[in-house]
């Protein structure tokens, strides 16, 4: 009979889905704070169960000597070191869906209470004040909410604010116009979304493209009077240049959810009179946590008896007989869709997918998962095998699927095309016989290049002196080059390389690259190996 650890508190009909299903279960709801004692006893368990108070570090896993499976009761992981659980053999599951509604409606709670002043009011008059002329609120009715981020929670906030009647503004770079016309909202982009909305909230994780993304600069495009809200992730917003904002009057009120430094003990916006402040609620309703516990009981329920996957953030939705066999093609799928994923800015329209050859039998839907992904990592690190595919279809991407007989050299490969309003991208890769995945054409031009964890990506014209431009520009910079691979298209019109790295290349690096004239592109990669 399989044993699972629940570290963290849960409830107890979470628990009792595990006895019900035939898993022995030890439920310790403080252990998880109790890092040498959790230590001791984890290698007696085949699973453990966490909410955020149990750390599951390389140094715990070290003890987990028979430990299969972690699950959080909860969509964030950051407190779990998920490449020393890969590299152990432990899938991390997770609930991504669970406290969604919750979430969205704090949002829209806190933009009640930031629009009418509800907390000081409710103080002054706990009191025994009553300054009824002191609190002067506006209305939602007829506002211009401005939308950050419309995926999951976010299109729940959309269809709750047009409920309330509001004008809505909607930025997100993965929306399409079909999806966009399907929530209601006008799509715009970041800089006409801050110069017209009234208020404004955020539903993006936190990315290097996300911090900050309300950073001084852009305060200053904020409409007059407006108020912001953040119930999303801490470091999306400039808490410091936001605080000056309230102050000078520019931005009328804010509510924050998270902060970026969390638990917040202390922060600029700690204090002012237009803020309302929350100690990161967006999941805690009794509805969220019990859905959240049972779903995270329910699948690691799954996996330990039938071996059965969902959720998972580094194992594909796969049985066991076929993961021995797919597992290198799965690889390579999200290798192909990370490169592509990093390589583009603007919002994508079609994932079309080549399969052919020995791949083209397998089972595609993880393949496809894996792919997308892939893609859709580079802008939303949170996503997995599971929530991408639905996470695309929400934001309206039509993802293509074909399969095809062996056509070419390889025994099989896949073949990635991505396509938006300005380009299409596309990439293939294949696995050979010592289970590496290989990229083997981009942008139409043969190559073999292996797969690192920091590349860098450049293309030029195919004339001399390029290459040796490269090498003397990185070398100037301190870069070690481990290796790189070349390549050009057929007329000569075009050349590409690929360098593998011993760490990743900075911004400087890069803008002194494209700042030398000789590269259409320069782009830094990144690959979980």
């Amino acid at each position: 009979m399989p044993k699972v650890l629940v570290s963290d508190k849960l409830s107890e009909t979470a628990v009792q889905i595990f006895r019900d299903r035939g898993v022995e279960v030890d439920y310790l709801p403080d252990l998880g704070k109790d890092k040498e004692k959790l230590a001791e006893v984890i290698g007696q368990y085949d699973g453990l169960a966490i909410r955020s108070a149990t750390k599951v570090t390389e140094k715990l896993l070290e003890n987990a000597a028979n430990l299969k499976v972690v699950g959080r009761a909860g969509i964030g992981v950051d407190n779990v070191d998920i490449p020393a659980a890969s590299k152990k053999g432990v899938i991390v599951m997770n609930t991504p869906f669970g406290n969604s509604i919750t979430t969205a409606e704090h949002a829209i709670a806190m933009m009640f209470a930031v629009a009418r002043q509800l907390p000081e009011a409710s103080a002054s008059t706990h009191a025994g004040k009553w300054e009824k002329s002191r609190f002067m609120g506006v209305e939602l009715f007829n506002k211009t909410l401005g939308v950050i981020g419309a995926g999951n929670i976010g299109s729940i906030v959309i269809d709750r604010a047009l409920g309330l009647h509001m004008k809505v503004l909607a930025f997100d770079p993965f929306l399409s116009e079909e999806r966009a016309k399907e929530l209601g909202v006008t799509k715009v982009e970041l800089d006409e979304l801050l110069g017209k909305a009234d208020f404004i909230t955020f539903h993006v994780p936190l990315t290097d493209k996300t911090k900050n993304i309300l950073s001084r600069e852009n305060i200053a495009k904020l409409k007059k009077g407006v108020r912001i809200v953040n119930c999303a992730r801490g470091g999306l917003v400039d808490e410091e240049a936001l605080a000056e904002a309230l102050k000078d009057g520019r931005v009328a009120g804010a509510a924050f959810d998270v902060f970026a430094v969390e638990p917040a003990t202390e922060s600029p916006l700690f204090n002012l009179p237009n803020v309302v402040v929350t100690p990161h609620l967006g999941a805690s309703t009794t509805e969220a946590q019990e859905n959240v516990a049972l779903q995270v009981a329910e699948q690691m329920s799954d996996y330990l008896l039938t071996g059965a996957v969902q959720n998972a953030l580094n194992m594909p939705s796969v049985t066991a007989e076929e993961a021995a066999v797919m597992g290198p093609w799965i690889k390579l799928a999200g290798h192909l869709g990370a490169f592509v994923g990093q390589m583009t800015d603007e919002p994508i329209k079609a994932i079309n997918i080549l399969y052919d050859g020995v791949v083209s039998e397998m089972n595609l839907n993880a393949l496809n998962a894996s792919v997308i992904a892939g893609v859709m990592k580079a802008t939303n690190p949170d996503v997995n095998m599971v929530s991408a595919p639905v996470i695309a279809k929400d934001r309206g991407i039509q993802v293509a699927t074909t399969r095809q007989d062996k056509a070419g050299v390889y025994e099989g490969y896949i073949k990635l095309t991505v396509v938006t309003a300005e380009r299409e991208r596309s990439i293939a890769g294949t696995v050979f016989s010592d289970d590496k995945p290989r990229f083997i054409q981009i942008r139409g031009i043969n190559i073999d290049a292996e797969v690192g964890e920091h590349m860098l990506y450049t293309r030029n014209k195919d004339v001399p002196g390029v290459i040796g431009a490269l090498g003397m520009t990185l070398g100037n910079l301190g870069v070690n080059i481990a290796n790189f691979t070349l390549g050009r298209s057929a007329n000569g019109d075009d050349a590409i390389a690929i360098l593998y790295l011993d760490e990743a290349i900075k911004d400087e690096t890069l803008a002194v690259l494209r700042e030398t004239g000789k590269f259409l592109q320069a782009r830094r990669l990144q690959f979980e190996v």
